[in-house]
């Protein structure tokens, strides 16, 4: 009896905004301020290691469309490729939903890859920076999930265990809620797990300058954070598709493997190239100095042509 009182019947309407006919869901918004977050950190590696603006920029658009692709993507084809490969225009149909986390890391990868090329600038840095907003985003999507009542896990008689609508789109739509049995919030457990990593690599990259002592270690300690939990966590969760029922592990745990993997080996990677970067105050000098010349030819230049 007692934990059923503490049970939370969870009634969030996963509707942010309704315009006409079009809704606009928490799970968007919470994409939205992921991306917004990505773009302001890089705003801040930029000034902190007196590199130009424009690399933000840059990595903001390579990075937010490469994975919001790569997600779409990764849900298609890794989940449900029959369908999408017969219905192949509904791979448009982002409201219908349908974003997986694994295809969005390829997707990053791929386009920091493609900003690194363009930018020549080392891929390195890009993946290390990267994981400290992927990492405060990871956690907010994981919320966003939690507001569309979704990607719960096993009913449990826990004290915490929540009770989702089931029937959703119809609740939404005027009908009375149906909820299901208490369950694992494991889109809860997943953002803990995502904060407490975003607070780790927050340390090893402004307090132990790590992104720059060691290149890799902040990509490395990322996947086996995100990755290591998902795996586990999976343990808990409702399956997502119909054909992980009789897998011994799940989609999801079977595509975090090679992620883990490449985490401890980029670990041991950065501890074995080791570097001495100059001290962050002599790079910003430099940097302002550079700014101020490049400022003065502009502004000799423009002062010519005007005469």
């Amino acid at each position: 009896m007692f934990t059923q009182f503490l049970t939370v019947v969870w009634r969030f309407n996963p509707t942010f905004i309704r315009i006409g006919s079009l809704d606009i869901r928490w799970y968007g918004v919470m994409w939205a301020i992921a991306i917004g977050l990505g773009a302001l950190f890089f705003v801040r590696f930029c000034k902190r290691e007196g590199l130009p603006l424009q690399l933000a920029d840059s990595i903001f658009l390579y990075g937010a469309l490469a994975t919001i692709i790569g997600a779409r993507l990764g849900h298609c084809f890794f989940y449900e490729p029959g369908y999408y490969l017969a219905h192949p225009l509904k791979l448009l149909a982002f409201r219908d939903g349908g974003m997986a986390s694994h295809g969005a890391a390829v997707g990053l990868l791929l386009g920091l890859w493609l900003f690194s090329r363009k930018n020549r600038m080392p891929y390195l840095w890009s993946l290390d920076r990267i994981m400290i907003p992927v990492a405060i985003g990871g956690a907010l999507v994981r919320l966003g999930n939690l507001f569309n009542h979704e990607i719960y896990g096993h009913p449990t008689d826990k004290a915490w265990g929540f009770r989702f609508i089931e029937n959703v789109n119809a609740w939404m739509n005027g009908a009375e809620p149906i909820f299901g049995p208490a369950s694992h919030p494991t889109q809860l457990y997943e953002a803990a797990a995502y904060l407490l990593l975003f607070g780790l690599l927050c340390y090893l990259y402004y307090r132990r300058d790590d992104g720059r002592r060691y290149p890799g270690l902040l990509f490395g300690v990322g996947l086996i954070g995100i990755f290591a939990a998902r795996f586990l966590i999976e343990f808990v969760k409702e399956d997502q598709v119909a054909f992980e029922a009789n897998m011994t592990l799940n989609m999801g745990q079977w595509l975090s493997v090679p992620f883990i993997i490449a985490g401890v080996a980029m670990i041991v990677y950065a501890f074995r190239h080791k570097q001495t970067p100059p001290p962050l105050e002599e790079v910003q000098a430099l940097a302002a100095k550079r700014e101020a010349q490049t400022a003065a030819r502009n502004a000799k230049k423009s002062g010519g042509r005007r005469k």
